[in-house]
């Protein structure tokens, strides 16, 4: 029987690919979606994949995430280092979550170097590329068994 893991991706990761591609590279959210789905798909692995630029509606996912998910690779965005809510709903959810950033946060503004969302997070991945996700839903098929 296959679990169900939720991908969900923060503000402005809608324009991957066209925003900023020095940084984040060339590849589409919808090129992330389908790499998700190839790895996840090795690890009998069901995925529910979200993007959203409203704090509160990646809340709400992360509710339903409670009743129908196994776990949660989550790549915040900006709301990493802003959002004590996402941290609360996080916090409610208890399988696995795994945080992923394409760039390395840790080389960049020294804004960017906290995460409240590391603070629930079992793992996080950054400074990969999109490549980030794929390892994320290897490591979350591992914790899944």
């Amino acid at each position: 029987m296959s679990k169900t893991i939720y991908i969900l991706n923060g503000p402005n990761l809608n324009l991957l690919g066209k925003r900023e591609p020095e940084i984040y590279g060339s590849d589409t959210l919808e090129d992330v979606e389908a790499l998700c789905a190839t790895e996840a798909a090795l690890h009998d692995l069901d995925v529910v994949f979200a993007q959203s630029n409203h704090e509160g509606e990646i809340i709400d996912l992360i509710h339903e995430a409670r009743e129908k998910a196994a776990g949660i690779v989550i790549n915040p965005a900006a709301y990493t280092h802003t959002s004590v809510a996402i941290l609360d709903a996080l916090n409610t959810f208890e399988g696995p979550v795994i945080e992923v950033h394409i760039s390395q946060v840790h080389k960049r503004e020294a804004f960017r170097h906290h995460s409240y969302v590391s603070m629930r997070a079992d793992a996080v991945m950054a400074g990969f590329g999109v490549n980030g996700y794929r390892l994320a839903v290897a490591q979350m098929g591992h914790l899944l068994g």
